[in-house]
């Protein structure tokens, strides 16, 4: 019974994360683009996210013409679905549910996140949908080998698959300090994970109108905006986590790089422009991969030798 309570509880704060996520969202890019933002409901317009909530809950509901519909409807919950599992595999301080092997568990649902986006273009039978989707695949290909491949560096350094060995792990020196440039390339595929800007071509308004998500309205198109900014909450989680030892230090310390990780993702999509799709790929294979394999070559050497030394 607890751990149900406990998991209703997460569900609870993630919604209202969530929520106030896009507030703080809409308000920092009111200042860079020097305009208003929400301010009319509520104080400040506190409660502007819970009015759009209700406003787009109440849309008109209708079937789409030629969708798969049953697969169309089914896709954002198994979506939101896989959200709510990746939560219950973070370390928490009284874990819900104890992993030894919570990090390939992450890796296997992050991988599966992305065909989840393809079937959402596929059955909802529109154009713009469907490229949105061969375009996940391609970033899927691209960002997802990288991904585990820098989750495999780390992993070889601890020699474990669980979180709470990192972070036990990283008590006296913390990757951020030793793995500075897999630091920056995590970052950069967190990304495009998120689909940020600069590497939103899977939403590219300019050119998909919306892209895979064009045909979703009402409880779909919400269940999608709840799992997009629900892992972007979890990604910050994870980079504290992964690459620092804050969750063992401070609470204080937390927050503020947890704010700080949010505030560049929020300000990068106000102030860069939308990159060309040749340079990501480009910047994929030919200048991220090689410098990972570099990292890869010099750990397991690295570990060879200490093997032969010992």
């Amino acid at each position: 019974m607890l751990n149900i309570l406990s998991l209703i509880i997460l569900v609870l704060i993630l919604l209202i994360g969530v929520a106030f996520l896009t507030l703080l969202e809409r308000k920092i890019l009111r200042y860079v683009q020097i305009r208003k933002g929400p301010n009319k409901v509520g104080v400040v317009g506190l409660l502007q996210p819970f009015r759009d909530a209700i406003k787009l809950i109440n849309k008109e509901l209708f079937y789409v013409y030629k969708s798969n519909y049953n697969l169309f409807y089914l896709c954002p919950l198994i979506r939101f679905m896989f959200i709510l599992i990746m939560w219950i595999l973070f370390p928490y301080i009284t874990n819900i549910y104890f992993l030894n092997y919570s990090v390939l568990i992450m890796i296997i649902l992050i991988t599966i996140r992305g065909y989840i986006i393809i079937f959402i273009g596929w059955s909802a039978n529109s154009v713009y949908s469907i490229i949105g989707s061969i375009r996940s695949v391609s970033q899927i290909l691209s960002y997802e080998v990288r991904f585990i491949f820098i989750i495999l560096i780390l992993i070889v350094i601890r020699e474990s698959y669980s979180f709470m060995d990192f972070l036990k792990y990283q008590r006296y020196i913390w990757y951020l300090i030793i793995l500075y440039p897999l630091f920056l390339i995590f970052f950069i595929r967190i990304l495009a994970e998120l689909n940020r800007r600069p590497i939103d071509f899977i939403e590219g308004e300019s050119e998909l109108v919306s892209g895979f998500n064009i045909e979703y309205f009402r409880g779909g198109f919400t269940l999608i905006f709840l799992s997009e900014y629900g892992i972007i909450i979890f990604f910050r989680f994870i980079r504290v986590l992964i690459f620092t030892n804050l969750l063992e230090v401070s609470l204080f310390y937390i927050f503020f790089f947890l704010n700080l990780i949010c505030l560049i993702i929020i300000f990068m999509r106000g102030m860069l422009p939308r990159i060309r799709y040749d340079e990501l790929i480009y910047l994929c294979w030919k200048i991220i991969l090689p410098i990972i394999l570099f990292y890869v070559i010099f750990i397991i050497g690295f570990k060879f030798i200490l093997v032969l030394i010992r």
